[in-house]
């Protein structure tokens, strides 16, 4: 019961006034309020396999309404600790992506939600309001792909993070207040796996303990910026990216990308962070979007993917 109130305190909390961006030029081109009863199909895709996404994680993420749905205005994402069966590989990776090919066995569920296929951006400022999980083990993150593999596989045509974080909430010796509060934002590039690289930042952040806040990407053809309830944390610049696909500047991030939003349970990052590991405590995990905002300039943008055009506004 304790539990449901804590959940129920949380969908509640106040929606922020929608606000453009500061300086002029923004239009909205793409939202989701998650005012709908149901999670828009129009809008997202539930992706279904247990993989662990190439980094070790332990979740099998599932289309189920226990996994992810929308309450009281908000999308809720859950992890839970029961084994769950799936495609051992995601679809794109299977000979028939139609079938669900091998099948394994893993003791979390979750979701990932992906706008692949249905809307992507190339530049614009990315905005999702969030309220975060802590425990050993989570790992919350909304980040961007590459609509086509134009310049190679993984990493050759690029990774957006526009935000992660692992393990909030344990104990920290580095941190202020004595627990996990780092946030991180990086840029996947370079040539294909093995041989990709990134540059990424990693700031303390004590408020994204407790409620809600605001973590966008403003992505320019020739910089990256990332904030925190409109406080810039980390500034990537042009130069300090690169792909083995392409020696046009700005590639591989010159392309659309569509956006995902995900709550991992385990993993490379999560379990060596911390007190290293998963824990079952606490269980369910839930990561609560209240929104999530796409803005463009239309002078900045004169490319746009047609889809978009067609689910724009």
């Amino acid at each position: 019961m304790i539990a449901r109130l804590v959940l129920l305190a949380a969908l509640l909390t106040p929606v922020a006034a929608q606000a453009a961006p500061s300086g002029p030029g923004w239009q909205l081109v793409w939202s989701d309020e998650f005012r709908a009863p149901k999670i828009d199909k129009t809008k997202w895709s539930l992706d279904v396999d247990c993989w662990g996404g190439g980094n070790g994680e332990r979740q099998c993420y599932t289309g189920r309404l226990r996994n992810a749905r929308i309450a009281q205005g908000k999308l809720v994402i859950t992890a839970r600790a029961e084994r769950t069966t799936g495609p051992a590989l995601p679809a794109s990776q299977r000979p028939d992506p139609t079938q669900p090919g091998a099948l394994v066995t893993r003791d979390y569920s979750s979701a990932r939600l992906t706008t692949r296929g249905k809307a992507s951006w190339r530049y614009g400022r990315i905005e999702v309001r969030a309220n975060l999980p802590e425990g050993q083990g989570t790992w919350p993150a909304i980040w961007m792909l590459p609509e086509a593999t134009t310049y190679g596989t993984w990493a050759a045509s690029g990774e957006i993070d526009i935000l992660e974080a692992v393990n909030l909430g344990v104990p920290c010796a580095a941190c202020a207040g004595g627990k996990e509060d780092t946030i991180l934002g990086t840029l996947h590039f370079g040539k294909p796996w093995p041989g990709n690289t990134h540059k990424g930042t990693e700031a303390h952040h004590p408020e994204v303990l407790k409620g809600y806040h605001t973590y966008a990407i403003e992505w320019q053809p020739d910089q990256m910026i990332w904030q925190i309830d409109g406080q810039t944390y980390a500034v990537r610049q042009r130069s300090e990216w690169w792909t083995s696909g392409s020696a046009t500047p700005g590639a591989p991030f010159d392309q659309p990308f569509h956006l995902i939003l995900n709550l991992a349970f385990g993993g490379d990052l999560a379990e060596t962070r911390g007190l290293k590991g998963v824990s079952n405590t606490n269980f369910p995990k839930r990561f609560l979007i209240d929104w999530v905002r796409v803005w463009q300039k239309p002078l900045l943008t004169a490319s746009i993917a047609p889809v978009d055009q067609a689910r724009g506004q």
